[in-house]
């Protein structure tokens, strides 16, 4: 390895993103289970076990509509709008879209329930409206947490995204709400809203709709982008992946094409560790 310098420095830089990957591994499974197991006891509190999925939900929106005094944080900004110890327990947050329904999705998660936000596009692409849309009886029913409410039609059935693109059956499922604004349509709508990524963004959600035209919807990638610490295992799973891969690839190289064969990390490290020993005496 030593005749090699670019070799030996690129297999020492792959130790190093592999023991990193790994340390960051294990810190983001703790997290998110500190994270799950936190939400489980909110949701317990809150949600029966054994009550139907509709009753989970009407069970959450009468918490977040009526549920104990929540603190009231001056500045809000310095919140993490994504972290659900603040989503469930400032009152501004809960009433504001983007983080309501971070509130209701991670609570529907933790009580069983399958639930995805959606985003209402304005024509210019923006975002006016956070819904949420849970799998009830086979369909996908839209809840509005902002609004603690559930659009249903006079005769009392629940409304889908589809069905609300419809104006009548929007204005009808909508009328028993006082002040809903009737910006709130539902012509234009995501579930991921990739022209937040800079640079790549607005052409990314072209390519993938060419590659794969159902991945916003065979995948549930809510809590990907509503939970922190579930993306953050996510991408330390995905480095530690490629950690090993490239360091099995420079393995392979050193030895079919260089006839090296460099140290294994098993072996660094016990030398590593005798030095430090040697050192302390």
């Amino acid at each position: 390895m030593k005749k090699h310098p670019i070799i030996q420095s690129c297999w020492f830089a792959a130790n190093i993103l592999l023991a990193s990957s790994i340390v960051a591994a294990f810190y983001c499974i703790g997290w998110e289970f500190s994270t799950r197991s936190y939400l489980k006891g909110f949701s317990d509190a809150i949600v029966v076990a054994s009550d139907t999925p509709l009753q989970k939900v009407q069970s959450i929106l009468q918490w977040m509509a009526h549920g104990p005094a929540r603190r009231v944080q001056d500045d809000t900004d310095a919140l993490d709008a994504r972290n659900p110890e603040d989503t469930l327990n400032i009152q501004q947050l809960l009433g504001v879209c983007g983080t309501a329904t971070n509130a209701f999705v991670n609570l529907a998660d933790s009580s069983g329930l399958s639930a995805r936000r959606l985003l209402l596009l304005s024509a210019d692409g923006q975002s006016k409206h956070v819904v949420v849309e849970v799998l009830i009886d086979g369909r996908w029913i839209v809840v509005d947490p902002s609004y603690h409410f559930m659009p249903r039609l006079p005769d009392g059935q629940f409304v889908t995204r589809a069905q609300l693109m419809n104006p009548a059956v929007f204005r009808a499922a909508t009328q028993s709400i006082p002040n809903y604004p009737p910006s709130y349509t539902y012509e234009s709508t995501v579930h991921v809203r990739l022209a937040r990524i800079p640079w790549i963004g607005r052409y990314l959600r072209r390519i993938l709709n060419f590659i794969w035209p159902q991945w916003e919807e065979t995948i549930n990638w809510t809590l990907l982008v509503e939970r922190e610490s579930f993306a953050m295992l996510i991408v330390s799973v995905f480095l530690l992946c490629f950690a090993l891969a490239l360091r099995l690839f420079l393995g392979w190289y050193c030895r079919r094409m260089l006839g090296i064969f460099p140290d294994r990390l098993r072996d660094q490290i016990l030398r590593a560790g005798q030095a430090m020993a040697g050192s302390t005496r």
